[in-house]
């Protein structure tokens, strides 16, 4: 159902692989909400999705750009500028780990892939903002969010060097969210999402084992892609004009929860 939440506003969404992608729920939820934006992925990511077919669904171009490349950003940009002058949000769904890939464990890291894994996950964030705020391209209360993971907090040993990036990450939406806050009236936020059967999540190691002990501690079950596009819309919306600077946790209460009493359960049967 469609409130229009975003009627008017326009934007940006980077990292729209295939439909199990949170970008292309949000893609699809701001639509239904009456948004305008530009779908873009990197060249090599937009070969193996299906991001054409978004695009016709939701009546929007498609840029492509590698968000690590500032040329590439550059010319995302001044196109956005083009078609829509200014805009009012800005969405980061891109993150990937060599070393997962490769299955290399974390005490036996391969550093060029570490490098490569930061900067397409964390680093990656800052020059997409660098670039926004150099063009002067965001609408005041306008919202740029990220997509994290808990493990940038806690540990959890599979997730490798993923875990480093989504820390940074965290941090660089601090960072800049401060700058983008005073200068320039624009929110900057991570959200912390459930794991999530992506293309990229379901990678690592012993990724559905973990997704069902999540759905057991959390108090309300995990959140969906879908429920985390419903969520992002919010942040993009001026119903949360006063929110920066924070990661926010979105997982059914998993984060706060230290044992739940199904695994309680689980544990007390196996004796």
């Amino acid at each position: 159902m469609s409130h229009n939440l975003l009627k008017g506003k326009k934007g940006i969404i980077f990292g729209a692989l295939n439909q199990d992608s949170i970008a292309w729920k949000v893609a699809e939820r701001a639509h239904e909400e009456g948004a305008e934006f530009i779908l873009t992925n990197a060249p090599i990511a937009m070969r193996m999705g299906e991001i054409n077919q978004l695009a016709e669904a939701t009546a929007s171009d498609i840029v492509p750009a590698d968000a690590t490349n500032m040329d590439d950003l550059d010319k995302l940009f001044s196109s956005a500028e083009e078609k829509f002058g200014k805009i009012d949000f800005i969405l980061h769904s891109i993150g990937m780990s060599v070393n997962v890939r490769k299955g290399k464990h974390y005490t036996d890291l391969n550093h060029d892939w570490l490098a490569k894994g930061w900067d397409v996950s964390a680093a990656s964030f800052h020059r997409v903002m660098q670039t926004a705020w150099k063009k002067d391209l965001m609408n005041e209360y306008g919202s740029i969010m990220a997509l994290s993971y808990i493990a940038a907090q806690r540990t959890f040993p599979d997730y490798n060097d993923m875990a480093d990036n989504k820390a940074y990450l965290e941090s660089i939406a601090r960072s800049f969210g401060y700058h983008f806050g005073v200068a320039k009236k624009v929110r900057v936020n991570t959200i912390s999402q459930s794991p999530t059967p992506t293309t990229a999540g379901s990678g690592v190691k012993g990724f559905d084992a973990f997704l069902n002990y999540a759905d057991k501690l959390s108090p309300l079950g995990n959140a969906s892609a879908a429920d985390c596009a419903d969520y992002v819309i919010t942040m993009f919306s001026d119903l949360t004009r006063k929110v920066t600077m924070q990661n926010l946790y979105h997982d059914g209460g998993f984060s706060n929860t230290g044992v739940s009493q199904a695994i309680i359960e689980e544990f007390e049967n196996k004796d």
